[in-house]
């Protein structure tokens, strides 16, 4: 892994005009990648079917759990807008992923946001808010999720009860669409819960509830790589994330997101053109991984004890 610099680093003069052709938006690309995660998605489905009440229903949902929390990454596209060229297109999406994840779209759009903005500044950027790890304990309660789904629900029922206290909103009419947004969120998870126990069905639990208990951990291993170890501002964007040279099928799977520095120094260009972006900026890239086992093992190695 690279050494971890502070340094600034001064974007190429040519970097702007070799970027442009690769921030054309489609609808195909998205579209075919989404059917792929999709097909996957049933795949691990039927395995779960397949398995039945057997031991063998465990690490079928663990695997549909792990293709189910991944779609965290269209999720992250469709709120950059950059996953189709069609607006509408991607704001259902989103919709509909931020109802699986329990991470409303318009409350994920802002807070993305906000960490683009601030990436790395330890006063403005909300993925600080809730501290990473730094001791071995604490990497292990993060990792197994549960942290995760306590702030997530409890931060939507606040919002749906008309509180957004985050500092990172626009303006009055985005906060109330989030909490409009949060509210039919919560409504929807409630009425399926109670579906479930009005005809004694464990649909929802086996095939959503459970598999993303299971496969969070996975998730959260994964975001932990894009910026722990990272250097804070003002240093460079290209210092402030890590790149991680993965497997065709991790890149498959989280939509091209591993080239996290190319997406942050260019968040307009769209997850397909990734590959290219990076061969244009690899050798300027300031921290990288062979692999999310390797960026793993690194970032553990260096928790306190």
């Amino acid at each position: 892994m690279s050494e971890i610099s502070a340094t600034p680093i001064d974007k190429a003069p040519g970097d702007t005009v070799a970027i442009r052709p690769l921030l054309e938006r489609s609808d195909r690309p998205g579209l075919v990648h989404l059917a792929g995660h999709l097909a996957l998605l049933v795949i691990t489905g039927l395995l779960i079917a397949k398995s039945g009440n057997s031991l063998w229903m465990w690490p079928a949902m663990f695997l549909h759990g792990a293709v189910l929390v991944f779609l965290f990454a269209p999720l992250h596209e469709t709120i950059h807008r950059t996953a189709f060229a069609t607006r509408a297109l991607n704001d259902g999406v989103a919709f509909v992923i931020g109802l699986l994840l329990v991470l409303p779209r318009e409350y994920f759009r802002a807070f993305h946001f906000a960490h683009h903005r601030h990436t790395q500044d330890p006063l403005k950027d909300p993925e600080l808010a809730m501290p990473r790890p730094v001791t071995r304990r604490e990497w292990l309660l993060y990792t197994s999720g549960l942290t995760y789904w306590r702030f997530r629900l409890s931060g939507l029922m606040t919002r749906a009860l008309g509180r957004v206290e985050e500092d990172f909103y626009g303006n009055d009419q985005q906060r109330q669409k989030v909490v409009r947004e949060s509210r039919l969120i919560l409504g929807l998870i409630a009425a399926i819960l109670v579906l479930s126990l009005t005809f004694r069905s464990d649909i929802a639990f086996r095939y959503w509830i459970i598999p993303a208990l299971l496969g969070q951990p996975l998730l959260r291993l994964y975001l932990l790589a894009e910026h722990w170890g990272c250097a804070l501002m003002p240093a460079d964007m290209l210092a402030r994330t890590r790149t991680t040279y993965t497997n065709a099928f991790m890149y498959f799977l989280v939509w091209n997101m591993p080239y996290h520095a190319e997406h942050h120094a260019y968040p307009a260009v769209p997850f397909h053109a990734l590959p290219k972006a990076n061969a244009l900026l690899r050798d300027r890239l300031v921290v990288t991984s062979p692999g999310y086992l390797a960026a793993t093992r690194w970032i553990y190695e260096r928790l306190g004890r």
